[in-house]
């Protein structure tokens, strides 16, 4: 056998002053996107057609740094308040909401869906671990085609046993905000820098209105009828974020209290107004980002709650398990990472910060 005769290197091409540039992979064609200029003056549809050319921008680019350093945040954050990371089934046997906006799958003959979120798995483990917390894809069949829906988008999920209430699991979710903050400052800082971002403050206490008040604000100040209406309307997130700006100096405001009619199920009522729920929304620079709360912990109040919602309680038996055998008081959240880091960065739309996203018309690239 004749010796392998070892390989010539490609053409070596001399830059400027001593450099030297050595020609790896040519190009099969010339990019359509040039990359060289300080941003990209595309369309949102012909931005995300070129993803794998155009997240090789520096300013894309730096949308994703400013991710995987909330992430990289979140988790020190929930780690240093003694959090146990996990990592649940997506392919789940019901709904986890109880509605019909799910992906459903045939798995091996049997009906399965994506998970909608990792509730059912959280909750039970808080009966192991007492405070968990999971960072991973969740799927939303949502018939939306709005700058802020995804069908598929990366959820920061944390649960936390043996709690007062709501209030408890508010004072976890700030301390996480202010991980996720610091952590971009500390791991991020050519990103804010690139993109002239201003990170918020987060106070020591989030400053909270109650849902009925929040409607009652609303009303004086723009003649509004709104106490027939059981949620908020995106103008009316808008108008409290800039009315928390004015009054507190905070663009973060918890909204308390909803009515029991717009939460899941799962949701545990105020004691003293069972209309009311012990749940929340948090809101920032004018946008829901954050719905959390108390929730039910009783097995008995669990079977009244599906029969009430008109739901069967056998497709639910797993999840039910664990309360047959006891669980503490608990609650928790949830943060979308991409309408995060839309937020933080002043994006109109959060498929700006989706890395490949998913939606009602969006399967590739």
């Amino acid at each position: 056998m004749a010796p392998i005769k070892p390989r010539r290197p490609g053409p070596r091409h001399r830059a400027p002053r001593g450099l030297r540039i050595d020609l790896l992979a040519a190009p099969d064609q010339p990019p359509p996107v040039e990359l060289w200029r300080p941003e990209l003056s595309l369309q949102l549809p012909v931005l995300l057609d070129l993803a794998p050319l155009t997240l090789r921008h520096p300013r894309r680019k730096a949308l994703f740094e400013l991710a995987a350093a909330s992430i990289a945040g979140f988790r020190a954050a929930l780690d240093e308040l003694g959090f146990t990371e996990i990592q649940t089934p997506k392919v789940v046997a019901s709904a986890t909401e109880g509605g019909a906006n799910v992906f459903e799958l045939d798995y091996f003959g049997r009906p399965a869906f994506l998970a909608q979120s990792p509730q059912f798995y959280k909750q039970t483990m808080v009966a192991v671990f007492e405070r968990v917390y999971e960072t991973g894809p969740v799927f939303r069949a949502e018939p939306h085609d709005t700058p802020r829906h995804l069908s598929e988008y990366v959820s920061l999920d944390a649960e936390l046993g043996f709690i007062d209430d709501h209030r408890d699991v508010m004072a976890v979710l700030r301390d996480a905000l202010a991980g996720m903050t610091r952590a971009i400052r500390d791991r991020a800082e050519h990103a804010l820098t690139l993109l002239d971002l201003r990170l918020p403050e987060i106070p020591a206490e989030i400053p909270a209105v109650a849902f009925g008040d929040a409607q009652r604000l609303i009303s004086d100040a723009t003649g509004e009828r709104l106490d027939a209406e059981p949620d908020l309307a995106p103008a009316h997130e808008r108008w409290l974020c800039a009315w928390a700006a004015r009054e507190h100096g905070s663009e973060l405001l918890f909204v308390t209290g909803y009515p029991m009619v717009k939460r899941p199920f799962y949701t545990h009522p105020d004691p003293a107004a069972p209309e009311r729920s012990n749940s929340f929304d948090l809101l920032f620079r004018g946008l829901e980002l954050t719905t959390g709360g108390q929730r039910l912990h009783r097995y008995e109040d669990y079977i009244a709650a599906l029969h009430a919602r008109g739901l069967d309680p056998e497709p639910f038996d797993g999840y039910l398990q664990a309360f047959r055998y006891g669980m503490p008081p608990h609650g928790g959240f949830a943060i979308g990472l991409e309408r995060w880091v839309a937020r933080l960065t002043g994006a109109a739309n959060v498929r700006e910060t989706t890395l490949f996203p998913r939606d009602l018309h969006r399967l590739t690239p």
